[in-house]
């Protein structure tokens, strides 16, 4: 029987099935269900996916946005066949060419999905360049809002993800992890800025957000003494 998550997942699925080669749902299934993914699961896709569900209505293309959901972390991996600690950056690239090996999207849908993924690389500096369709910009502000909408889980879940992700970091060390995750969270918290950029995402998250990035700092920035 399918849960609730499985459920949506396979419904939004369905709506850009015909946008993909045969097979596609096959390739994303055995990326998610990799042993060594703890965060960057199922489980995340369809946090995004029910984060979408709840605002679909300020999309202009949920459509293609849920396709960047499916892809944005097809690939990932902590290391690179050199063993050398492999940048986030690089499983976007590579999440990227993953979606388009699969894609029957061309042209300015295609490059808009790139886009959206890409922009998971630099949640805070990422921009719209090109206006691939009329509201393309808004549209990647919710799917960038989407990404981080895990920083407003209750604090007991908050916890448990940042474990996942520590488990993640295969050869890391304790105090070099909690160094760059303190680091990479500072960024996201911004001072006085606020994490989300929609103004209804905004509202619904943006507070207990904030709490849980200064709690998750500290103690991240104690543990790196």
């Amino acid at each position: 029987m399918e849960s609730a998550n499985e459920a949506r997942r396979l419904r939004y699925w369905r709506r850009i099935e015909r946008a993909h080669e045969p097979g596609a749902y096959q390739a994303l299934d055995t990326a998610y269900r990799q042993p060594h993914r703890a965060y960057h699961s199922w489980a995340h896709i369809d946090e995004l996916l029910a984060g979408l569900e709840l605002f679909d209505r300020l999309a202009t293309r949920p459509d293609l946005i849920a396709a960047a959901i499916f892809w944005h972390d097809a690939v990932h991996l902590a290391r690179d066949p050199d063993g050398k600690t492999r940048l986030d950056q690089q499983n976007v690239r590579d999440s990227v060419a993953a979606f388009h090996r699969h894609t029957l999207l061309d042209g300015n849908e295609a490059k808009a999905v790139e886009d959206l993924v890409m922009a998971t690389a630099d949640h805070v500096g990422a921009r719209a360049t090109t206006e691939h369709y009329p509201g393309f910009s808004n549209d990647l502000d919710l799917f960038v809002d989407l990404d981080l909408s895990p920083l407003a889980a209750p604090w007991e879940i908050f916890a448990a993800n940042t474990q996942k992700i520590r488990s993640e970091s295969v050869g890391v060390e304790e105090a070099e992890f909690a160094a760059n995750q303190a680091k990479m969270l500072e960024g996201l918290a911004r001072g006085d800025a606020p994490v989300f950029r929609r103004a209804e995402t905004r509202s619904a998250w943006d507070a207990s957000a904030r709490v849980n990035l200064a709690r998750c700092i500290a103690g991240l920035r104690a543990a790196g003494r």
